[in-house]
């Protein structure tokens, strides 16, 4: 059935509805029921051996909990005498969303013409063949402790209030079978429970977007997008990314959050910095080019127009159109990494403004320890949404180490010269900081 819908998907209109229109009503039927033909490759459970633990991680609306239900009834059906555990946030959202929701194993169930036996006084489920599933509650820790199963669904973790000790209580009853298994689907929210997860070697990870989900309303996926889209709310809730922060990062995601701003309506002045790659190439290091301005005593970023695997023409040509684009008055450029060449590759580039050239004397953590101060006390602000830029920036620490997404913050590096140079800002200012 999947294969078929890879060819309908690939096949002109005209052809797909001829071959549609050949096949027989009841094909058609098990073509429309058949979860596998329709969904996203998320959606189903993964390929390799060996994994204990499938992490769906995913937005809002991806089809999660659909995903979820159908691996449950699959496995149910498959073999009698099977028991699994059904484990929502509460037991209320186990019975609500898991068994009886839109999306939930009854609704499943009989898309696929089985009529299951549902005790809610009990709160269990029963498949003609003997299997069971049983809902259980992430608030209640202890009801996990005796019961074993052959596989579990788990659902919305990042929601358990009591979630360590009923994942831990999960797993020692996942002892029935030789191929015990657990589904977790969730939208991610930090902890270190999820992220422990995550890490397992036992551990698969799928994940998906609000966007991806083409039953959803066009519109409302418009309106979420623009609304959130790039802040750390919608990446968390759309995109499903697991947004943590660095312990003693410089930019705590709160403080990225709260430290947006409109782009006032004009700079007294603007600056490009430039953190040049030491090589060049697919593997080299990005070029930071960021854009930053001044306007009434506040510092502002307003682009990020970083690149990477450009020659060093490529990316001064870059810097050259950040500086016409936004009319910049100067160019700041760290120069530890071959100053003469940086110098004459921009100026080759004719930047047509005066090219600042910088050496850094101290660590990028150290540099850019005042500039954080600044937006901390409301005097520095992004003026949109940057989030390669931003994930940079909560990778530093307070200790003088990077935990970021790259091998190091080019985009990060960028900004703090640029704001630098825009508010002379000096490393000595006195700071406390809560530990």
């Amino acid at each position: 059935m999947r294969e078929l819908m890879l060819q309908l998907a690939k096949a002109p209109i005209e052809e797909a509805i001829r071959i549609i229109g050949a096949m027989s009503p009841p094909d058609i039927l098990r073509l429309d029921a058949c979860f596998e033909a329709w969904a996203h490759e998320s959606q189903l459970p993964p390929k390799s051996e060996g994994w204990r633990v499938w992490l769906l991680m995913a937005g809002r609306g991806f089809g999660k909990t659909r995903a979820g239900a159908e691996w449950v009834h699959a496995l149910a059906g498959a073999k009698p005498g099977v028991r699994i555990a059904l484990v929502g946030a509460t037991m209320h959202d186990a019975r609500n969303v898991m068994v009886e929701g839109v999306s939930g194993l009854l609704r499943v169930a009989k898309l696929h013409g089985v009529r299951l036996s549902w005790e809610p006084s009990l709160g269990r489920l029963k498949w003609r063949n003997g299997s069971e599933a049983q809902i259980f509650s992430g608030e209640n820790a202890d009801g996990l402790r005796g019961p074993e199963h052959d596989f579990a669904w788990a659902d919305e973790l990042a929601k358990w209030s009591q979630a360590d000790a009923a994942w831990d209580n999960l797993q020692m009853g996942l002892r029935r079978g030789s191929r015990a298994r657990v589904l977790v689907t969730t939208t991610p929210r930090p902890g270190p429970l999820l992220e422990r997860i995550k890490k397992d070697k036992w551990t698969v990870t799928t994940t998906g977007r609000t966007s991806e989900n083409l039953n959803l309303d066009r519109r409302f996926v418009e309106v979420m997008t623009a609304t959130y889209g790039g802040t750390r709310l919608g990446r968390q809730e759309l995109d499903g990314e697991l947004i943590a922060d660095v312990e003693g990062a410089l930019w705590p995601r709160d403080l990225i959050e709260c430290s947006r701003a409109d782009r006032p309506a004009g700079f007294e002045r603007i600056v490009v910095g430039v953190d040049p790659p030491a090589g060049a190439g697919a593997e080299s290091d990005a070029c930071g080019i960021v854009v930053a301005g001044r306007s009434q005593g506040r510092l502002y970023v307003i682009a990020d127009e970083s690149c990477q695997g450009l020659s060093p023409d490529g990316w001064a040509r870059r810097v050259a159109g950040a500086v016409t684009r936004w009319d910049a008055d100067m160019v700041v450029a760290e120069a530890n990494n071959g100053g003469a060449m940086v110098g004459s590759v921009l100026g080759a580039a004719e930047i047509g403004v005066r090219v600042k050239l910088v050496h850094a004397s101290r660590g990028k953590v150290a540099r850019a320890d005042p500039i954080a101060l600044r937006f901390e006390s409301g005097r520095a602000y992004f003026a949109g949404r940057f989030p390669a830029l931003e994930d940079e920036l909560a990778g530093l620490s307070l200790g003088g180490g990077y935990e970021g997404p790259t091998r190091s913050p080019d985009r990060a590096d960028a900004m703090v010269w640029a704001l630098t140079e825009l508010g002379e800002t000096r490393s000595g200012i006195p700071r406390v900081r809560a530990l």
